[in-house]
């Protein structure tokens, strides 16, 4: 078979979202991947039925709340950890502490930092990406939790406040890189 008539595996992106961030940023690289030629699987947790071995590479993200990435993606990283292990992979931690610039490497953020020693899975590429912040949209409890938590993190706690802290520059490094593995 020539190179050109070559059947490349499809990339398999698996996520975990609560307010929608983190599936528009899957979605957003799922359709920069299918511009540079490749063929993308996004599918959400709450629907995920493939089979991580019929993927060469794999990316999966999740938001976090309450300092926690999503239980259900966890389940299958635990479940999953030795395949994972044996192929090209990444996670993604979406987060409102990465709305600091410093704290949007994986060696800095204090939720991906204690996620990783707590996963046998060792991706090859870690991407920490800040999340947006939408007051009004939350939930009247959430909304509590997340002005405490911002308050104690020096974030804005206006409860009218909405604000977008994806760095879509640094999506798409993140992109070029995992292109590259």
């Amino acid at each position: 078979m020539d190179e050109k008539n070559k059947i490349i595996p499809p990339i398999l992106i698996v996520y975990a979202s609560v307010d929608g961030m983190t599936k528009r940023i899957c979605h957003y690289i799922q359709e920069n991947l299918i511009q540079n030629n490749h063929a993308v699987d996004v599918v959400s947790i709450d629907d995920f039925n493939h089979a991580i071995e019929d993927y060469d590479k794999i990316i999966i993200a999740s938001s976090i709340r309450y300092g926690k990435h999503h239980p259900k993606i966890i389940t299958l990283i635990e479940g999953d950890a030795a395949v994972l292990n044996t192929k090209k992979s990444a996670f993604i931690s979406v987060n409102l502490v990465a709305r600091k610039p410093e704290k949007r490497a994986a060696d800095t953020n204090p939720y991906v930092i204690k996620f990783l020693k707590t996963i046998a899975w060792k991706p090859e590429l870690v991407g920490v990406i800040a999340g947006k912040l939408d007051y009004p949209h939350y939930g009247f409890w959430d909304r509590i939790m997340i002005q405490l938590i911002m308050w104690i993190t020096k974030g804005p706690t206006d409860p009218h406040t909405v604000i977008e802290y994806i760095d879509w520059e640094q999506v798409d490094k993140f992109v070029k890189t995992f292109s590259e593995l």
